[in-house]
């Protein structure tokens, strides 16, 4: 083999791998971002609350309706149970692409994300949160919670 060769082979090989961590953070960087236009009704990180909409901290992987004193809504209850009853990556990326699909009479006006990568960078962002807050490394919630994709 050509050392030059070699040489462009490993520092493509090194800059992929980089990128791929960097892509990562990237996405819940991005993701969180987007979730700003869902802070009006939801919460995540230490200090989260329940608001219009429950706080979301652990919702990867949570069983559906799951957060104490909040009070979910008939239709809401009924379309966990229709989904197996927890949030896995496949199920939140189908509601978030539009809510009032999988739980029809929803109350939340929210209409949905437009684009996959959207729905991708506000999963991450999410499954970035632990159910108490903390913030941990998205990559195994994710893994661990993909369902069916």
């Amino acid at each position: 083999m050509n050392r030059s060769f070699g040489i462009a082979m490993a520092a493509t090989a090194f800059t992929m791998i980089g990128s791929a961590t960097v892509a990562s953070a990237q996405d819940a960087e991005a993701g969180a971002a987007i979730f700003r236009q869902c802070s009006a009704c939801h919460m995540v990180g230490e200090n989260a609350m329940n608001r219009v909409g429950p706080q979301l901290n652990g919702i990867i992987g949570r069983d559906w309706a799951a957060i104490e004193g909040f009070r979910y809504s008939d239709s809401h209850l009924e379309a966990g149970e229709a989904q197996g009853g927890k949030w896995t990556v496949a199920i939140m990326s189908e509601y978030l692409a539009n809510p009032r699909a999988m739980v029809p009479r929803t109350p939340m006006a929210f209409g949905g994300l437009r684009t996959d990568d959207d729905i991708a960078n506000v999963i991450a962002y999410l499954a970035s949160f632990d159910a108490d807050g903390n913030a941990v490394d998205p990559a195994p919630v994710l893994e661990e919670h993909a369902g069916d994709m």
